[in-house]
């Protein structure tokens, strides 16, 4: 995933981009120290994601949206800023930016704001058709409490161990290998596995051997 960082303090921009180097997966293609790099910048690399701070000597970052739009309309941005009035927060939610962080950010917070960005990109690019509970995940309505709102037939404390179970197994698991670990049919295994895949925890695809049937094998986000 290439991200670009548009910083004017170059103090903040490299504690920006430390924060990123200890994220998996993520290569940080250019820093832009004002309005003018910015845009030159986003057309030259085409990021997936931009860090956009508002308060830049030449123009204000906010006022970039809708030519950061023209130029790449596939880079999502997050604002990091200090800028907190109403006009500006409402002008890039109305651009619709995929975060607004307030200044002084916390590693903990900048971690988790990436890590649901990469879950988010990685939903939109495996996905070819929504469910609702998708939908609500990407627009950020998704309920916070997993235990309080499972389905019938879903037990939390089994669900919580098949996950575990599929996110220590990188190459993916069937539902006749978490049957066997379950001591349970491989129907409720499959049942739990899709639970999972319907709230975003786990993707299913279908693998092809030589011989036989395919085989559905499920994955981690």
């Amino acid at each position: 995933m290439k991200v670009m960082i548009s910083e004017d303090d170059f103090r903040v921009a490299n504690l920006h981009e430390q924060f990123l180097n200890t994220i998996e997966d993520i290569e940080v293609v250019g820093k832009a120290a004002n309005a003018e790099e910015t845009i030159a910048l986003v057309e030259e690399k085409q990021p997936d994601l931009l860090l956009l701070d508002v308060y830049m000597p030449d123009e204000l970052g906010s006022h970039l949206l809708p030519r950061i739009r023209d130029k790449s309309p596939q880079t999502d941005i997050i604002m990091i800023t200090a800028a907190k009035d109403k006009e500006t927060v409402e002008h890039s939610l109305n651009y619709g930016v995929v975060d607004y962080i307030i200044k002084p950010i916390t590693i903990e917070r900048f971690q988790k704001t990436i890590e649901e960005y990469k879950k988010r990109a990685h939903i939109l690019n495996k996905t070819e058709e929504f469910s609702q509970e998708t939908l609500d995940f990407l627009l950020n309505q998704k309920e916070e409490n997993k235990e309080e709102e499972v389905p019938k037939g879903i037990d939390p404390l089994t669900l919580k161990k098949v996950e575990q179970f599929l996110t220590s197994e990188e190459a993916g698991v069937t539902a006749e290998q978490v049957s066997e670990r379950m001591g349970a049919s491989k129907t409720t295994a499959r049942r739990y596995l899709e639970y999972l895949v319907s709230i975003n925890t786990a993707v299913a695809e279908m693998k092809y051997g030589r011989v036989g049937r395919p085989e559905r094998k499920y994955y981690p986000y």
